[in-house]
């Protein structure tokens, strides 16, 4: 089943998105602190079964924010059910 985002909160500063399924039905949410040399984000699925999804389309949004400022750094800290997940980083992906 895929999972969406679906923005409550959008501004300069930060966003704040749900996560939710093809009925809208809220199974998290993700929210991104823009600061002048740091992005963080956190985030957290309820549903398990979706976390592969979960994965992949906040991998990419974040790689996309960071292409808008070169050079900034990002800090994660996002969960799929009660296990903490980290996203694939440039070193990962050349292995």
């Amino acid at each position: 089943m895929p999972v969406y985002f679906s923005p409550e909160v959008v501004t300069p500063e930060f966003q704040v998105l749900n996560v939710v399924d093809a009925k809208e039905k809220a199974l998290g949410n993700v929210a991104f602190l823009f600061d002048e040399k740091k992005l963080y984000v956190y985030g957290i699925l309820e549903d398990e079964e979706v976390g592969a999804d979960f994965k992949d389309i906040v991998t990419p949004y974040v790689k996309g924010l960071s292409k808008a400022r070169p050079g900034i750094e990002v800090y994660s800290c996002l969960y799929i059910g009660c296990k903490k997940i980290t996203l694939n980083t440039d070193e990962e992906e050349e292995e």
